[in-house]
């Protein structure tokens, strides 16, 4: 398996990644599939703004996808950058996520971030333990914040400083 920079032509399989989960698992809120079209709009977005998208391959198949994103759109937020990581469903807890995490770490010093949060469903004990094990602190949790599959769900807050520089003056 190796770590790579996605393309264009993993987009495909990222969508197939991302729609199983959406159908399956309380990973995101999401209820309804994505379309390639709205997958391919969400790439080419990352890419115009700098934030990376990894995918992870063996013999040709992808079996997972990590991405950087916009924290949220208001200038003052533009050093933070939220991550997230999907594994296709039969090659969960086999070191996939593992292998897709720190690129986005690396990938976000280089672009001169200062933090990086990942929100994750509460009792996705697994992706807490892979965000812990990679220098993530959880700082917080909301309870019930989410509905899926005729369940409340929370969220738990885990934040990765990567400087400890000032603050930059207001541009």
């Amino acid at each position: 398996m190796f770590i790579r920079p996605a393309t264009t032509a993993d987009l495909p399989a990222i969508l197939a990644i991302y729609n199983e989960a959406v159908l399956n698992t309380t990973a995101t809120a999401d209820y309804e599939p994505s379309t390639l079209e709205a997958r391919t709009l969400w790439y080419t977005e990352r890419m115009q703004k700098g934030f990376p998208v990894f995918v992870a391959e063996e013999r040709g198949e992808i079996l997972g996808w990590s991405s950087l994103s916009p924290y949220h759109t208001r200038i003052g937020y533009r050093f933070s950058a939220e991550v997230s990581v999907y594994v296709a469903a039969e090659r969960r807890g086999q070191g996939v996520g593992k292998q897709l995490l720190p690129p986005l770490i690396e990938a976000g010093r280089a672009r001169g971030l200062h933090l990086l949060i990942a929100s994750i469903d509460s009792e996705n004990e697994a992706s807490i333990r892979l965000h812990a094990n990679n220098g993530f602190k959880t700082i917080g949790a909301l309870s019930e914040v989410y509905t899926k599959f005729g369940r409340w769900l929370g969220v738990t807050y885990m934040e990765l400083r990567l400087s400890h520089e000032p603050a930059p003056p207001m541009p």
